[in-house]
């Protein structure tokens, strides 16, 4: 593979020279973008229809009925005598997961180590559409090393509840930041003649009762919240599959579902690829066959959770299910499938859609048509630089009262914190991996460090059944604080998924939510004990969402969120904390005062309505996240779109040129302090007066610049049509009511630095 050379693409120099750079960075670039570009992307999957529609011709019902359910645990169809191999999947979103062989068990392969990358909340904290597509390359690059046809990932659900246990693996609140990130990452990891799979499709935004929970709202929140990102990736992004989810909408199971699957995506965006279940979210042969459903993978939930021999036990909380063929015939579009269609003909065409949409995806990924497979990569220094530069990029510095970044002739340093020394890779659910390596905060300290000074290390916490503080562990930690020139502190939450350990299924882990937004294990207790044995103590969060700071973020000189930084997160965090890196990562999501303060708590519809477990209705409409707290007036402990630097920024020149419903945004950006930095130009858009209620502000356009010291530069950012509408209800479609519109342009939501207008 040749990689991009991510000096001249991201701003910061890399040891490693990749030839074809010009014309890397130019591919690079031009796949990132996401706005400006009005060709539907799904038109080059129809290329090899005509040899498709002959292929299908040759195929016997039974052969068509084979093509849409699974085989095994991750894999589907095959037709040898067609020359029609099976088709592989694998989960991501952010690594290759391990092999799991036909029947779920682990199979010992030495390629199971592989690039950690950080999480997708660390990507989106970049705010760099270009690392996005770096980012998708690895992955494509190891998953065709693999032997994988399908990544699944990248997961976009909108972060709508701090509570939610799979955050993590998800990109932001707001639907215009998602969209810029996905596509690049999609762009990426299809290059590499790999299928990205887009998920989970809709309205997945917890994991509390996600098999049958029903979600409602309102026909607005739908269009301008939590389907933007989805569309942004079928026609910018191009990508060739989608999951659907495991929740239903409206009613109706979304994998099945008539109104997001054929009248939204395969009717109104033209998507052509394939649509995949969720591993045992389709519940309904006929609903699956009529509903867009193409292919169906997993158990089926209901008869695999009876725990009889011959299906081999349950899933979700038990052992998982052996897979035989009595179980694949119970696919709901396995037998019931081909029944269905031997009393129905008209159901045929149906069925031949869906092996079309397959097919498709084979010659899209190079598997038909006697193309050559790209042979891929596998844990290349390319690769470990990259999860090196989203790590330094994503990594937000949330409060910094002078003491960052530490002085390098420091001589002793205590390290507090069992996240300090945890590895983060094998936790998540379907997103965990192997990593070839983890650098832990402590690891890289000391990497960072050497023998330049002394670093003590103290647990300070246990992680375990017991939630409450250890006193033995807090005094040894406070010990520790009192003999240290500066303590750095790692906490927060943390990142697992067992089914025997209950130590490693409890927070960020898909199939549960938290519990709260506080800090587990006495960590609040501790970090307090700490602070007054030192003042001079740097807290360090892992997360994958907002963490409850409050009880002790005003006695802290400095707060650093470092999600779950990937394989070089050590190294990442050091470099930040010691300068070697002028952080410029951005929250993608409000870190609430507390938990209350969140809108879908304070209107009452997480996790469901009381008196029905069963039913959410979304009353915080598309007031979610800063447009709520931005329209309320409701304090944030920290913004959507806050991080600070070691440098300063000034905005001025600030000119909004109107269009044929679109803008021009055009400001100049100087970088006034004494260290190279990279800062993010966000413009928000603001109707002074509307028809219907409309947020404060919205996102509408954002640009990372990087400046050296006292450089400055030009941005100019192209608000288009979109950028003003809202949809309307009545006439089902989006309107731009003319008007007067306010263009704020800041490094927050909450951080305005210029104000313009334009009328349109």
């Amino acid at each position: 593979m040749q990689f991009p050379r991510l000096a001249a693409l991201l701003g910061t120099t890399f040891c490693y020279a990749v030839t074809s750079v010009a014309q890397a960075q130019t591919k690079a670039t031009a796949s990132a973008k996401n706005s400006g570009s009005t060709v539907n992307k799904q038109a080059a999957l129809t290329t090899n229809d005509t040899k498709i529609n002959a292929l299908i011709k040759q195929m016997t019902l039974e052969e068509k009925v084979k093509m849409i359910h699974a085989n095994s645990a991750f894999a589907a169809g095959g037709i040898p005598r067609l020359g029609i191999p099976e088709i592989g999947t694998s989960d991501g979103p952010h690594g290759v997961r391990p092999e799991q062989g036909r029947d779920w068990k682990p199979v010992d392969n030495p390629n199971n180590a592989g690039t950690y990358l950080p999480t997708n909340n660390t990507l989106a904290s970049t705010w760099n559409p270009a690392l996005g597509y770096a980012y998708g390359t690895v992955l494509g690059s190891e998953a065709n090393f693999r032997g994988k046809d399908i990544i699944l990932g990248p997961g976009i659900n909108i972060i709508r509840a701090p509570l939610n246990g799979r955050n993590f693996e998800y990109l932001s609140e707001d639907p215009y930041l998602i969209s810029q990130m996905v596509v690049g990452y999609i762009r990426g990891v299809q290059d590499q003649g790999v299928s990205a799979c887009v998920k989970h499709y809709a309205a997945n935004n917890q994991e509390t009762h996600r098999s049958d929970v029903d979600v409602n709202m309102s026909e607005r929140a739908l269009r301008e919240i939590y389907l933007p990102g989805f569309q942004a990736a079928v026609q910018q992004g191009g990508v060739y599959s989608l999951m659907g989810s495991y929740n239903k909408f409206r009613g109706q199971y979304t994998t099945e579902n008539a109104y997001l699957m054929n009248t939204i995506l395969k009717g109104e965006w033209g998507f052509k690829g394939l649509v995949i279940s969720d591993w045992g979210s389709t519940h309904n042969t006929m609903d699956a066959l009529r509903n867009g459903t193409d292919l169906e993978m997993g158990t089926d939930l209901a008869l695999a959770s009876q725990g009889t021999a011959q299906d081999g036990g349950q899933i979700g909380g038990g052992p998982k299910p052996i897979y035989t063929p009595a179980l694949y015939e119970r696919f709901y579009l396995a037998s019931p499938a081909l029944d269905a269609a031997r009393k129905d003909p008209t159901l045929v065409p149906l069925i031949d859609d869906k092996v079309r949409r397959i097919l498709r995806v084979m010659y899209a990924t190079n598997m038909l048509g006697g193309a050559k497979r790209q042979p891929g990569s596998h844990n290349t220094k390319e690769h470990q630089a990259t999860a090196l530069k989203v790590a330094e990029e994503g990594i937000v510095l949330l409060k910094n009262d002078g003491i960052l970044p530490l002085k390098k002739t420091v001589k002793t340093v205590a390290v507090i914190g069992a996240n300090a020394t945890r590895e983060n890779a094998g936790g998540g659910g379907s997103a965990q991996l192997k990593g070839k390596y983890e650098i832990t905060p402590l690891q890289g300290l000391k990497n960072e460090l050497g023998n330049t000074a002394t670093i003590t290390y103290a647990q300070g916490y246990k992680i375990a059944r017991d939630q409450k503080a250890d006193p033995a562990l807090i005094a040894e930690a406070v010990a520790a604080a009192k003999a240290a020139e500066v303590v750095v502190f790692v906490g927060g939450s943390f990142h697992g998924y067992d089914y025997t350990k209950w130590s490693d299924n409890a927070y960020d882990a898909e199939d549960t939510d938290k519990p709260d937004m506080n800090m587990p294990f006495g960590q609040d207790e501790l970090v307090k004990a700490v602070l007054a044995a030192n003042p001079n103590t740097v807290v360090v969060l892992l997360g994958g969402g907002p963490i409850d700071v409050s009880a002790w973020a005003g006695q802290t000189k400095a707060i650093v969120e470092a999600w779950y930084p990937g394989m070089e997160g050590g190294n990442a965090l050091a470099h930040i904390l010691f300068g070697d890196v002028n952080p410029s990562g951005k929250l993608p999501f409000t870190f609430p005062v507390k938990l209350e303060d969140s809108p879908a708590h304070k209107l009452g519809e997480y996790p469901s309505t009381p008196g029905n477990p069963l039913k959410v209705t979304y009353k915080d409409d598309v007031y979610v996240g800063y447009r709520y707290f931005d329209t309320y007036k409701v304090a944030p402990q920290f913004a959507f779109g806050h991080g600070l630097s070691y440098t300063s920024f000034k905005y001025d020149k600030l000119s909004v040129t109107p269009g044929t419903k679109s803008a021009t945004v055009k400001l100049t950006v100087t970088n006034t302090g004494k260290v190279a930095g990279a800062e993010v130009v966000q413009v928000y858009v603001h109707d002074e007066q509307s028809s219907v209620k409309r947020p404060e502000k919205e996102l509408k356009g954002f640009q990372k610049v990087f400046l050296k010291p006292g450089e400055a530069k030009v941005v100019t950012l192209t608000l288009d049509s979109g950028a003003f509408q809202y949809y309307d209800e009545a006439k089902k479609a989006w309107h731009l009511e003319p008007g007067k519109f306010d263009v704020l342009v800041g490094s927050s939501s909450r951080d305005i630095r210029l104000t313009g207008n334009v009328t349109l």
